[in-house]
């Protein structure tokens, strides 16, 4: 497989994308800088590491700097920290739209009630499930896209990291625990990151056994984020034609099929140990 995109100087931008226009400026910035200390696009190039293409695209506002791109090139420029100012800002912009803004209403709410039916849910994820899951992406997503996913999925776990932290409810089908995406070991390192998030005081984890013979949650996916002010959003597969939803009688149906879902499964100490046991037999 190639390495296109991992370790080069960062990320093409989307089309549309809402960030052009910083990522333009700080592109502007780094030309700047560059020609303020007498060198050619190829000479920061050379000196960096990468190709004088890369280094045009990132000044063009074409390709969104790494971090790392943005601390090395500060120093040999000696821009004096204002390119290191932006690694913040480029390491949000790289994330997808929807991606971000999803994130953002994780970091605002308070209680998240999650159903998931296919594969474990993205916030549980492991970096080697994760990937797993967009490399087998059909049509295939390039190396590039890969990563690029792979990060924005694991940026959104600053929610376990929280303070006051969030009230998360998760509930997951036997059957995304025994699927081996990815190849045993990488199902082993996420039934291992399972038990430690489970034990975690603010989180409750389940587990829909698949010999149910009644079941609330045959329409799909379910999520629900609550915040302090009293709002919420929502959204379901199989409910409103899967669109987010945030009037209060559209969230009580999601919030009903949840709870019938949670009185359904096992209990979350029933679900550790069924957790335990599946790890065990790997």
């Amino acid at each position: 497989m190639s390495n296109e995109g991992v370790d080069e100087a960062g990320w093409d931008l989307e089309p549309g994308d809402e960030s052009a226009p910083l990522v333009e400026a700080v592109g502007r910035l780094v030309k700047f800088c560059r020609e303020a200390a007498g060198l050619r696009a190829s000479d920061l190039g050379d000196a960096l590491g990468y190709g004088e293409d890369m280094v045009r695209k990132i000044e063009r506002g074409a390709r969104i700097p790494r971090p790392e791109f943005l601390d090395r090139a500060d120093e040999l420029l000696n821009a004096g920290g204002h390119l290191k100012a932006f690694k913040e800002d480029m390491e949000k912009a790289r994330y997808p739209k929807k991606v971000r803004e999803l994130k953002a209403l994780e970091d605002r709410a308070v209680e998240v009630l999650l159903y998931s039916n296919h594969n474990i849910h993205g916030l549980l994820q492991t970096p080697e499930y994760a990937r797993a899951l967009f490399e087998m992406r059909q049509p295939a997503y390039s190396s590039d896209v890969v990563e690029r996913e792979t990060a924005a999925r694991m940026a959104r776990k600053s929610v376990f990291e929280r303070e006051p932290a969030p009230t998360l409810s998760f509930v997951q089908e036997q059957v995304t625990l025994e699927r081996p995406l990815g190849g045993k070991m990488v199902l082993r390192g996420q039934l291992e990151h399972l038990l430690e998030v489970a034990r975690l005081r603010n989180v409750t984890l389940q587990v829909m056994p698949t010999d149910r013979e009644e079941h609330a949650g045959t329409q799909g996916l379910i999520e629900v984020l609550k915040f302090a002010d009293g709002t919420a959003v929502g959204r379901s597969e199989g409910a409103f034609n899967g669109r987010p939803v945030s009037n209060l009688r559209e969230l009580r149906i999601l919030e009903l099929r949840y709870g019938m879902i949670r009185a359904q499964a096992l209990t979350p100490r029933e679900s550790l140990a069924f957790i335990e046991h599946a790890l065990g037999r790997l």
